[in-house]
């Protein structure tokens, strides 16, 4: 029962960082700021990049005040690249920050299956710095889609509607973490190091070769 629950919450995310669908490029039209929320806090939850790295970062953490120093970084990172790229409308080749953020979850898997010690015998960057680093990215990917929705739906986007986004986007990322960390806690065991190491190998490569590839 325990392999079967890892397997499916490290299964293989197969897909280049999502999109947004026509239902929600027609909504944001004449959509409310409740309805921004609404879009950040689907667009956080279907966002399978973003969820990835999550994972990545809390997977063998058991400590209640590691993981709230990581997700504050994580989350005050992709605020800040969120609100102000897209108020000032700063944007890059979609592409190219989707295969960065690949490589976001390429690297922190590494880190996690302690690659840096074992290939090149030294202490992997500051953990902490790291996650705030590629949280900085991943708010650019927030904003760009953003953006793009805005340009498909001829709408000028306001500070109020890009906060309420962005709040929609912290309340999708809360929900996973209450799903996610419960899973984990739930599952940790004397062979939980050993499965979960191969598990994240796989999952993590096979998502970054076709989110990469693509």
């Amino acid at each position: 029962m325990m392999k079967k629950l890892l397997l499916l919450l490290c299964m293989p995310l197969t897909g280049l960082a999502h999109g947004v669908s026509k239902s929600i490029i027609d909504a944001m039209a004449d959509a409310s700021l409740m309805d921004f929320i609404y879009f950040g806090a689907e667009h956080m939850v279907t966002g399978y990049d973003h969820i990835l790295f999550l994972i990545g970062v809390v997977f063998f953490l058991n400590n209640y005040s590691d993981i709230f120093k990581f997700i504050t970084a994580f989350t005050i990172a992709h605020c800040i690249t969120l609100i102000f790229a897209t108020f000032y409308g700063i944007t890059a080749n979609a592409y190219l920050i989707d295969a960065v953020i690949a490589f976001s979850v390429i690297y922190k898997g590494f880190e996690n299956l302690d690659g840096f010690k074992k290939w090149f015998s030294i202490s992997p960057p500051n953990l902490i710095l790291m996650v705030f680093v590629f949280g900085l990215i991943h708010g650019f990917g927030l904003s760009t889609k953003l953006q793009e929705v805005a340009v498909a739906s001829s709408i000028d986007l306001s500070l109020a509607q890009i906060l309420c986004f962005n709040v929609g986007v912290e309340f999708g990322q809360i929900a996973v973490l209450i799903i996610l960390f419960p899973l984990l806690s739930m599952l940790r065991g004397e062979s939980f190091d050993k499965i979960s190491k191969i598990k994240w190998t796989i999952s993590c490569g096979r998502y970054c070769f076709t989110s990469l590839s693509t």
